[in-house]
């Protein structure tokens, strides 16, 4: 069966980001979407300051297992939860951050709807990403 050290990390790394994505689209963005005009500013500020740091070691955590498992020849499973798993911090980037950025400046509906889409997406990317994370285990 060889060793199964990336694999079980690359499980590990996905289901933590899965559980923190959940989190951030159950929890963490309805409570901020809620959030009223004149009171906008200070708490995404203050979201924003707060989740950056576990965003950074939930991310790290997805590359350290992705990088090791692509580099100890995953199967088909394997590679599918990596470029699943990449999902979540490409449209972190391309969507989320951004959006992050002008919402900075005041609350805006339709940006709102935007980010609260990509998020799901990512939601989405995660769940899928643990899945084939775990069938890679199995296979």
């Amino acid at each position: 069966m060889g060793d199964m050290t990336w694999p079980v990390a690359l499980l590990g790394a996905t289901a933590l980001h899965a559980g923190f994505q959940l989190t951030v689209s159950v929890l963490v963005y309805p409570v901020l979407a809620a959030t009223p005009a004149e009171t906008w500013a200070p708490v995404h500020a203050r979201h924003s300051r707060r989740i950056v740091p576990l965003v950074g070691v939930v991310y790290l955590a997805l590359v350290v297992a992705g990088v090791g498992a692509l580099l100890t020849s995953p199967g088909p499973a394997g590679l599918a939860a990596v470029a699943a798993a990449a999902l979540g911090p490409a449209l972190t980037a391309a969507v989320a951050a951004p959006l992050h950025g002008r919402l900075g400046a005041g609350r805006d509906p339709a940006l709102l709807r935007r980010l609260l889409a990509a998020d799901r997406l990512r939601s989405a990317a995660a769940v899928l990403a643990l899945l084939l994370a775990t069938l890679a285990l199995l296979v």
